[in-house]
């Protein structure tokens, strides 16, 4: 499942900076803060922290890993920005990571349903739903054990818990995880919905939100899944928003008004 590679792990999609470094099967480090500062003022002295704890010669590393959203516009925009100038200064190619994915790696080995939720605002989230099969034939995953079954996109919290309850039917599992962002915002919404259709539990606070760890090791499962032809040239990288922000939708619906 997992490579010799090194790889450095950036974590800026959500509340959450972080970074950490993965080499092969052994998490070396990880430097994870949510608090009130900005990424803008706290990603590259937690990197450079990281670095001179352990060693590390930049030009060590294989890949960067970087969640490529969805997530905050300014947030990806900071990570993107960080990431891709590591990755200039050191050549070295960047290994995108869908953040919703990178999110649901947090809770591997967990029974039923995984459904990560990051607050999108205007009553929507940007979501997806997992599984983690054990045991082997085919009910093993070819993701080396996450199960993507809805892949990551931006909703409203009814039409993702429907689907939820759809996928449960279908696959007779009879629980679902909740984590992310959004579960402060729309968690008792969505107990309401299950309730007396699905068991429906909360992550902790230590798997709940973004984990450059976790990244670092959904990036390089990617890689043994996918080989060099996930690599993206650091010039070349850009941050995957799903939606316009919200200045942009403002705009359009001015432009849309006045035609």
């Amino acid at each position: 499942m997992f490579t010799d590679m090194k790889i450095f792990a950036i974590e800026a999609s959500g509340p959450v900076a972080a970074c950490a470094l993965l080499d092969g099967e052994t998490l070396v480090a990880e430097y994870s803060v949510q608090f009130q500062k900005k990424h803008s003022q706290s990603l590259v002295p937690m990197m450079a922290a990281v670095r001179d704890l352990v060693g590390l010669d930049l030009k060590e590393i294989d890949a960067i890993a970087i969640t490529e959203g969805p997530g905050s516009f300014t947030g990806l925009r900071i990570g993107a920005a960080t990431a891709k100038g590591l990755g200039l200064a050191i050549e070295r190619p960047i290994l995108p990571v869908p953040t919703v994915d990178a999110i649901a790696c947090n809770m591997w080995g967990a029974r039923g349903l995984v459904c990560p939720m990051m607050d999108a605002r205007r009553q929507q989230v940007y979501t997806g739903i997992y599984r983690f099969p054990v045991g082997g034939g085919e009910q093993t995953a070819p993701t080396g054990g996450m199960e993507i079954l809805y892949p990551q996109c931006v909703t409203d919290l009814e039409v993702i818990l429907d689907k939820v309850m759809e996928i449960a039917a279908e696959t007779g599992e009879t629980e679902v995880t909740l984590l992310g962002d959004g579960v402060p915002v729309y968690g008792a919404r969505a107990m309401e919905i299950l309730d007396g259709k699905l068991t429906c539990r909360f992550a902790p606070p230590h798997m709940s939100r973004q984990r450059a760890a976790a990244t670092a090791v959904r990036a390089a499962q990617i890689y043994a899944e996918q080989g060099a032809s996930c690599l993206v040239p650091a010039d070349d990288f850009r941050p995957v928003y799903l939606r316009l922000s919200q200045a942009e939708q403002e705009h359009s619906e001015r432009r849309d008004y006045r035609i």
